[in-house]
């Protein structure tokens, strides 16, 4: 499903996803703002912080994704192990712990929420000559592979 750049309707979508098909893990992925050829492992989203318009002109209510939500919700990924286990090649794959305080982030904090931390957020990067639709779609089947291998282990 593609979202649109709209903290409300991306929420609502978000929670559909979790209430209607139920699954073991989400993984969402988003364009980095910066056009540098790397993928961005996130293992954390955020729950304050939201200033920034989106697509309509809104912002959420006090900057917030969940009014009682805690502060920051973990995946139950660890992405840092992840960024060990995998390597792809022609492109550099980084961790990071701040997904960026936009629809990307609120997304990803939210799923989080809602799926009691089995979800995951990759960033990444605009396609071009050198990060082609084929060679992101299997850089990404690489590290989703991974995850599941991660979610394997969990219900063992």
């Amino acid at each position: 499903t593609q979202l649109p750049v709209v903290y409300e309707k991306a929420k609502e979508q978000v929670f559909k996803i979790w209430t209607t098909l139920q699954p073991l893990l989400t993984v969402h992925v988003g364009l980095a703002s910066s056009a540098k050829a790397i993928i961005i492992l996130e293992q954390c989203g955020k729950n304050k912080g939201y200033q920034e318009m989106d697509a309509c002109g809104f912002h959420p209510e006090g900057g917030c994704c969940m009014l009682d939500g805690p502060e920051k919700i973990e995946s139950t990924i660890n992405m840092k192990t992840l960024w060990k286990n995998i390597s792809v090649e022609g492109i550099d794959v980084i961790f990071s712990r701040d997904a960026g305080r936009y629809i990307c982030d609120y997304t990803y904090y939210t799923s989080l929420y809602y799926g009691n931390g089995r979800a995951a957020f990759i960033h990444v990067p605009p396609l071009s000559g050198l990060v082609t639709a084929d060679f992101l779609g299997k850089a990404l089947q690489t590290i989703i592979l991974e995850m599941l291998k991660q979610c394997g282990e969990e219900r063992e």
